[in-house]
């Protein structure tokens, strides 16, 4: 039996060991088990599975451990960046390069640390995209494939961002958000509140919307966005899909489309944190609807199709996190519409990020205490 059906095996195994111990959540159509699967993290950022089962988890701060098949947590691995973990900021997405198995690239988001700007603070800092190899349990031949100049670089601790997907044409998608300057975001000259797309190796390519406009950022694919830290590609039909902070209030799921405009900040469902306007419009011609928005908001973070079997009433049904509601989503879309969504899990823990496991379980990453948890089917 090779490495990977072990390991598989061994999730098969422990699921059933931790049955009896499980809390019984109930659904709409599903009973589940939830179950505490590794423990012992500061505050998870995000999970990433590896082809033999194994899990990478990034931690704010900046170290990644490796979660074995028996939940035990590795140390932190070599190799690992340095990055200003303030605020928002830290070590943020991990993701797999699509042919892994046979290059070994594993990328990752992070919010760069540089020397202070002398207005109080020691550093400043934006988000950049590492790729390097993995082997032997750790990172090499670490390679800079994204990094804006550094006058974009400050000392806020907001909007960093960011997640990282690859499509089936292997183009790299990565966000990044306002960094709490809003009109940057409408300005395709600054990288602020964008999505950006680059073939894998940091190239970019000839067919993005604003490649050839002189003085544009070549890398955006789209822009007006607060704050993205949800991304997701639809495993059918192949398209983006984000989740965005608003305000208060104003929280956003959009389905992204070459060279459109989210609005930000010119239109918005939300308001000011003390309660005043933003703006006086939540639609303008030439800019895009959400196609779900949260009011309250819940401050989604992380978001993954579910492409397992294990819940086979949902399949291809986004999985959505919140920070601030503390719960799990799911949302059910067709035809890029929104046409049903469930509360499916509240633990009373902020939730960062969730993944469907090679088992076909839902893996979620909590803070306060920082955990990874397992859904399982009840039955």
């Amino acid at each position: 039996m090779n490495n990977r059906l072990i390991h598989l095996a061994l999730f098969a195994a422990l699921v059933w060991s931790h049955a009896a111990t499980a809390e019984v959540i109930s659904t709409i159509r599903y009973d589940l088990e939830a179950a505490t699967f590794a423990e012992g993290f500061e505050i998870p950022w995000a999970l990433e599975f590896l082809p033999d089962g194994r899990l990478l988890v990034t931690e704010r701060q900046g170290t990644i451990r490796i979660v074995e098949a028996d939940g035990s947590v590795s140390a932190p691995i070599g190799g690992g960046p340095a990055v200003r973990s303030r605020g928002q900021g830290g070590l943020m997405d991990i993701a797999l390069h699509p042919d892994f198995a046979t290059n070994h690239f594993v990328y990752l988001s992070y919010s760069e640390p540089r020397p202070g700007d002398g207005d109080g603070d020691d550093t400043i800092g934006y988000t950049v995209i590492d790729r390097a190899r993995f082997e032997g349990d750790a990172l090499i031949d670490v390679k800079r494939i994204y990094q804006v100049d550094e006058s974009f670089y400050s000392g806020r601790g907001h909007h960093f961002g960011s997640r990282i997907v690859f499509d089936a044409q292997g183009y790299l998608y990565f966000t990044i958000g306002d960094r709490g300057e809003r009109p940057l975001a409408q300005s395709v000259e600054t990288p602020n509140g964008k999505v950006h797309r680059l073939f894998d190796d940091g190239r970019v390519p000839a067919d993005n919307p604003f490649a050839d406009q002189p003085g544009a950022i070549t890398s955006i694919w789209s822009y007006g966005h607060r704050n993205l830290q949800g991304m997701a590609i639809h495993p059918v039909t192949g398209d983006l899909y984000t989740t965005e902070h608003g305000p208060r209030g104003g929280d956003e799921l959009n389905r992204i489309q070459k060279g459109a405009n989210y609005g930000w900040p010119l239109i918005t469902y939300g308001i000011n944190y003390n309660g005043t306007p933003i703006t006086k419009s939540m639609a303008q011609d030439g800019m895009q609807q959400p196609i779900l928005f949260w009011n309250p908001s819940i401050a989604p973070c992380g978001i993954d199709f579910y492409v397992g079997d294990r819940f086979p009433k949902w399949k291809n049904h986004l999985l959505v996190t919140a920070l601030a509601y503390q719960r799990l989503e799911r949302v059910h879309i067709e035809d890029g519409r929104v046409i049903h969504k469930e509360v499916i899990f509240e633990p009373g823990s902020r939730f960062r990020d969730v993944k469907t496991g090679p088992d076909g379980l839902i893996y979620v990453a909590l803070e306060d205490p920082g955990r990874i948890m397992r859904l399982s089917p009840a039955d």
